[in-house]
């Protein structure tokens, strides 16, 4: 909540959207859309915590159009819009660890397949989208991280943003200037999966009782420049297995697109069991299979980044709205797990949320809860859609890849094809962090050394994911209770910060002469994935923001 001891300078809106993603900007355009068909006019501003819209956006992407059709039906003609490229080829391959089976497409029901979707950078398209919202008068702010929320008489009314100079001892630079305060009469949270304030407004208004805990992946993903023999423009290409075991989900994915560029991208489900396990070094190790170290022969390395992906889905979606506001996006969650898509769910959510918002501030009416938006997602097709996919992400949990992919694959055509599942709705089970045993019950793992030109370092990875951050200011990465990192974290777990980070971030140096570890947070080096909150065994990790335009700036990623 805010600080009410700090004197802060104040603005007025009548809506204010957290974070310039896919959800947040549809719901800016779509609400001035609404404001030029009916001549009622609305302030509108969008924050965001990335130094530009898009910094901070990060996916495949293998895009879905359904939403953008329904804002922008006429989009493909315009001649800035983002996407070059349309799927000619859909591949899904099972990996073992020399050779590889090629899943035939008429396995998969039509809705798995990508025909009419487009391959290319979701931060274009969220930069085009935020071009649109301005030239329609939308305000986007950037550099500006949603710090805290204001909420006053039971009610959500707004947020503050981050301070900016506070040094990292907490006293005041002289360049210090307190974050505002952002009123408005309704608060739209779009800040993606795990958001701070997100976790927050989930847990102080009881929005996921009755649900189940939401569900976590962590996508790295690197985008290179191949050479032209190696490049199949609008191809497609999934794959499950090695180089992780049956018992741990995830699988990789390779798209490309523009002038000779390949997104490979390596996706671990966070609800593994050993914490012994390195997502990234799975990720390097997947790009030397003999199927898929080809490809690369010769290309450069242009970027790379990761990012939390929301898997829970259709159980694990949250109440969406709380007196003043509402939860749109992956704020949520509304990731279709085995499509790897999001997107458009996102996007079409953030305008529903707009739509009930115009229609209430029509009436006159602020701060209560959205509940025509509640209704509008219970009839859409997104939750539709997340109801036909339901058990994949349990049945892969419950029963490894190979047996649950195959039970996940007949639960999808039962549900396709007549609209019933014989397993019912299954649960998740616990949070992800629940998962993981203790160090002493699982195998130790090892992983080759990087050799800079197929796999890298996650040090050298960050430098080319262009991540910066003031370095004297207060560590964002907030740590509950250091002993119990010491004798939990490290003694019990065996230390997995310094492993499922993807950045380096975490570190524990024993001392030459055999004292105590030391943990060590490297906050500078934080993409923003945020999956230390999530998979820190004893949830000791809190996420905060950090000063504004921190973080990574990625570019065609």
């Amino acid at each position: 909540m805010a600080d009410g001891a700090i004197e802060r300078e104040s603005m007025e809106y009548d809506v204010v959207i957290v974070g310039a993603g896919p959800a947040g900007l549809a719901s800016a355009i779509r609400l001035r859309q609404l404001c030029d068909e009916t001549g009622q006019e609305l302030s509108i501003a969008v924050i965001e915590k990335g130094s530009e819209v898009g910094a901070h956006i990060l996916s495949g992407v293998v895009f879905d159009p359904k939403a953008l059709d329904e804002l922008l039906p006429d989009w493909r003609n315009d001649e800035t819009q983002p996407f070059d490229t349309e799927v000619t080829d859909d591949k899904f391959i099972a990996l073992g660890e020399s050779g590889s089976i090629t899943l035939p497409g008429f396995a998969m029901p039509k809705f798995m397949h990508n025909e009419g979707c487009y391959v290319g950078s979701l931060a274009n398209l969220c930069r085009w989208l935020g071009e649109k919202a301005e030239a329609m008068g939308v305000e986007i702010y950037p550099g500006f991280p949603a710090a805290e929320y204001i909420y006053e008489d039971g009610a959500i009314k707004g947020v503050v943003t981050g301070d900016m100079g506070v040094a990292k001892d907490g006293s005041h630079k002289d360049m210090y200037q307190p974050g505002m305060e952002l009123r408005a009469k309704y608060t739209l949270i779009g800040e993606g999966a795990r958001g701070s304030l997100s976790k927050k407004l989930i847990k102080e208004f009881g929005l996921d009782e009755g649900r189940d805990p939401q569900k976590y992946g962590i996508g790295m993903k690197e985008l290179w420049r191949v050479k032209p023999e190696n490049f199949k423009k609008g191809r497609v290409q999934h794959t499950m297995g090695w180089p992780l075991d049956n018992e741990t989900g995830g699988g990789s994915f390779l798209y490309h697109f523009g002038d000779n560029l390949v997104s490979v991208g390596f996706v671990v489900h966070l609800n593994y069991k050993n914490p012994n396990l390195f997502p990234f070094g799975e990720f390097q190790k997947f790009k030397t299979h003999p199927d898929i170290a080809p490809i690369f022969e010769g290309a450069e390395r242009l970027s790379y980044g990761a990012r939390a992906i929301t898997e829970g889905g259709y159980q694990s979606v949250p109440r969406l709205t709380f007196p003043g506001g509402a939860l749109i996006g992956c704020s949520a969650g509304f990731v279709n797990v085995p499509r790897i898509k999001g997107s458009h769910n996102a996007m079409k959510t953030g305008m529903m949320a707009a739509e009930a918002a115009f229609e209430a501030l029509k009436e006159e009416r602020q701060h209560d809860a959205l509940e025509a938006y509640e209704a509008a997602y219970d009839a859409s097709w997104v939750k539709k859609e997340l109801k036909l996919v339901r058990n994949v992400k349990p049945l892969w949990t419950k029963f490894g890849t190979l047996m649950g992919v195959m039970l996940g694959g007949l639960d999808m055509w039962m549900n396709f094809l007549f609209g019933i599942s014989p397993f019912g709705t299954l649960s998740h089970g616990g949070a992800d962090y629940e998962a993981t045993k203790p160090a002493k019950d699982c195998k130790d793992k090892h992983y080759p050394k990087p050799d800079g030109v197929l796999t890298f370092d996650r040090l050298s990875s960050v430098f080319i994911s262009n991540t910066n951050h003031e370095e004297d200011q207060p560590v964002h990465l907030k740590l509950g209770d250091a002993a119990l990192q010491k004798s939990s974290e490290y003694d019990v777990y065996g230390g997995p910060s310094a492993r499922y980070c993807p950045a380096a971030v975490y570190e524990w140096t024993v001392p030459e002469d055999g004292g105590e570890p030391k943990f060590v947070i490297n906050a500078q080096n934080c993409v923003h994935c945020k999956t230390c909150d999530i998979k820190d065994p004893n949830q000791n990790i809190n996420w905060t923001t950090p000063e504004g335009a921190g973080g990574p700036n990625y570019p065609n990623m």
